[in-house]
């Protein structure tokens, strides 16, 4: 069984420059926790062929995340599923996937903070903190303050992402976040394994 007793940096793959391969194997060696599938507008097929590729990359030391699809999480054998708010209720994808799948939740306002945590999820994720352009239909940015916000209602592990990057992650660590996710900074890198570096040094110094 499977449990987050510490997050850290929460790795997302979505169209990495260099592959979801080559930057899974980077993130694996320097020691993140929890990597997420994240496909947003690729055909189910191939989001598929590539789950299964990562599953045999990714180590059993790793958490393996599929992004909005519980169906495709236990076909690909992967350790859990992130759900958004328009996705599969939490129930369902707990009773689809067993008591030991690691279950994530997007929240995005106070309201859906507590009602998360209200389901014991394994984590939740808080954002976005600032404007992203990873959502067709963005939802409205927290700032630190409401991030923050969210962060003293959350009673179970809360990811901080959306926008964060090495200008502005010191900002989102001193408004408390322990755990956080930066997406583009790595993904869009020519070198995301010194990218990845510099924000994991940031986070644990």
């Amino acid at each position: 069984m499977k449990k987050l007793d510490r997050i850290g940096f929460y790795g997302i793959l979505t169209e990495p420059k260099i592959g979801y391969l080559p930057l899974a194997r980077i993130m694996v060696e320097q020691g993140v926790r929890i990597i997420q599938l994240r496909m947003k507008d690729a055909p189910r097929e191939t989001i598929r062929d590539t789950a299964f590729a990562l599953r045999s990359e990714i180590p059993a030391s790793t958490i393996f995340i599929i992004n909005d699809d519980p169906a495709l999480a236990l076909e690909v054998q992967a350790d859990g599923v992130h759900l958004g708010q328009s996705d599969m209720p939490y129930a369902e994808a707990r009773a689809m996937l067993g008591p030991d799948a690691i279950i994530g939740l997007s929240t995005h306002n106070p309201r859906q903070t507590e009602e998360a945590c209200a389901l014991n999820p394994d984590y939740i994720g808080v954002g976005p903190v600032y404007a992203t352009p990873t959502k067709k239909i963005p939802d409205p940015v927290l700032g630190i303050s409401g991030m923050r916000e969210m962060l003293a209602l959350s009673t179970v592990p809360a990811v901080c992402l959306g926008g964060i990057d090495h200008d502005n992650v010191d900002d989102v660590i001193a408004g408390g976040a322990q755990n956080i996710c930066a997406v583009r900074c790595i993904n869009a890198a020519d070198k995301p394994d010194v990218e990845l570096d510099k924000m994991i040094s940031k986070m644990f110094n």
